[in-house]
C-alpha cells in the first residue's frame, strides 16, 4: 500500500528575506537624496544662508548620500561582496551626473532666469521704440529661424553631395585634399567666417551693405564642415554587401546611392544635420558682421538688417545700465531660453523625421 508523504508549504520569498534588494531601491534612495539636500537648500535659501537655491549642491550632496546609503544598506541586506559592486556602480553613476552638473546649472538657471517675460509680448512684439520694460524679440525670432532655414539650404545638399563623393567615388588626391580642406574648415573661427562673407559681398554689393542673407552664407561656412564629416561617417557604416547586392542585380551606382545607400543612412544623416544646425544658429559674431541689428521687424532675408536671438541676447545685456538694466537683462536670459527651445524642437523634429523615413526591418 502506497504512501503518501505532506510537504509543508514553501514560504513566501522576498527581496529583504532573500538577502536582495528589489530593483526599485537605489533609484528611490538616489530621489530621496536628492529631495533630502533639496530640502536642505532650500530652506537655507529661504532663511537667507544663500542667494538662491543651489541646484547644482542639492544633486552633487544628494548623491554623495546615495552613495553611502546604497553601501549600508546593501552591506546589512546582501554582504560585502554584493555592497562592494553597488559602491562601484553608484561611484561610476555619480562621475557621470557630476559631469552633468554644468548642464544642469546651465539649464537651471536659464529657465528660471528666463522665466520671467516669458509671456505674449515677448512672442508677439519687436523692440522698435520700445525704451525701459514691454518689448518682445519677434523680430529676433523670426530673424533667427529665416537665417537658420537659409544656412540649412545652402550647406545640406553641399555637405550631403561632398560626403557622398568621398565615401562612393573620391580616390587619390582630390579626395584626399577636400578631406584636408573640410578638416581645416572645421577649426575655422566663426569670426573669420563673417569677415569672409563680408569681404564676399563687399566686392559685388559694395561696402557697408548687410542683411540676412549674408548671416546665412556666413553660418554655412562653419556648417558645411560639420555635415560632411558627419555625413562621410554615417555612409562608411552602410554594409558594402547592400552595394554588391544592388550592383549585382544591374542597379547603376547613383541609383543604388539614391535608393539603398541614403535610405539606409537616412536617420543618421538627419541626425548629424540637426548637430550641425544646434552648432551654427547660436553664432554671434558672424551676424555681429554680415546681418547687424535691429530693433524692427524684418521678413525678408535679401534686403536690411536683420535681427537674431544671439544678437538679441547680446545686445539686451550690453544695454544692461541706468534705470532700466533688470528690464534689459529679463530679456536677454528670456531670449536666451527661447534659443535653447528652438534647438530642442529642431533635435525632436529631426529624431521624429528619422524614425519616419527609417528602413524597416522584419516581415
Amino acid at each position: 500500500m502506497a504512501t503518501t508523504t505532506a510537504t509543508a508549504p514553501r514560504p513566501l520569498a522576498n527581496s529583504y528575506t532573500a538577502g536582495k534588494l528589489p530593483r526599485w531601491a537605489p533609484w528611490t534612495m538616489l530621489v530621496a537624496s536628492w529631495f533630502v539636500f533639496g530640502a536642505v537648500f532650500a530652506m537655507l535659501a529661504a532663511s537667507g544662508a544663500t542667494k538662491d537655491f543651489n541646484i547644482v549642491g542639492a544633486v552633487f550632496f544628494g548623491t554623495i548620500l546615495f552613495d553611502i546609503a546604497i553601501y549600508t544598506t546593501s552591506l546589512l541586506v546582501e554582504g560585502s561582496r554584493k555592497a562592494m559592486d553597488r559602491l562601484i556602480t553608484s561611484l561610476v553613476a555619480t562621475a557621470f551626473i557630476i559631469a552633468l552638473l554644468p548642464l544642469i546649472s546651465l539649464g537651471w538657471t536659464v529657465v528660471s532666469q528666463g522665466l520671467a517675460r516669458f509671456d505674449v509680448a515677448f512672442f508677439s512684439e519687436s523692440m522698435r521704440n520700445v525704451i525701459g520694460d514691454g518689448g518682445g524679440a519677434l523680430h529676433a525670432i523670426v530673424g533667427t529661424l529665416e537665417i537658420t532655414l537659409l544656412t540649412a539650404v545652402i550647406s545640406v545638399p553641399i555637405g550631403l553631395l561632398t560626403s557622398i563623393y568621398l565615401v562612393e567615388y573620391g580616390r587619390g588626391m582630390l579626395a584626399r585634399g577636400i578631406t584636408f580642406f573640410v578638416d581645416v574648415m572645421t577649426g575655422i573661427p566663426s569670426i573669420v567666417a563673417g569677415l569672409f562673407a563680408y569681404a564676399l559681398f563687399a566686392l559685388f554689393l559694395g561696402p557697408g551693405i548687410r542683411n540676412g542673407f549674408m548671416g546665412a552664407v556666413a553660418l554655412s561656412v562653419l556648417m558645411i564642415p560639420v555635415v560632411v564629416r558627419s555625413s562621410e561617417e554615417i555612409l562608411r557604416i552602410v554594409p558594402n554587401e547592400l552595394r554588391e547586392a544592388a550592383l549585382a542585380l544591374g542597379v547603376p551606382k547613383w541609383l543604388t546611392i539614391l535608393k539603398v545607400v541614403l535610405p539606409t543612412s537616412i536617420a543618421g544623416l538627419v541626425t548629424g544635420v540637426m548637430l550641425a544646425i544646434a552648432r551654427v544658429i547660436g553664432e554671434t559674431a558672424p551676424l555681429l558682421i554680415v546681418a547687424g541689428f535691429t530693433t524692427s521687424m524684418n521678413y525678408d532675408p535679401f534686403s536690411d538688417r536683420m535681427m537674431a536671438l544671439p544678437l538679441f541676447v547680446y545686445t539686451q545685456y550690453g544695454q544692461a545700465a541706468g534705470l532700466h538694466a533688470q528690464a534689459s537683462i529679463d530679456r536677454a536670459w528670456t531670449g536666451a531660453l527661447v534659443l535653447i527651445i528652438i534647438v530642442m524642437l529642431l533635435n525632436l523634429v529631426g529624431r521624429i523625421i528619422a524614425k519616419v523615413f527609417a528602413p524597416k526591418y522584419g516581415r
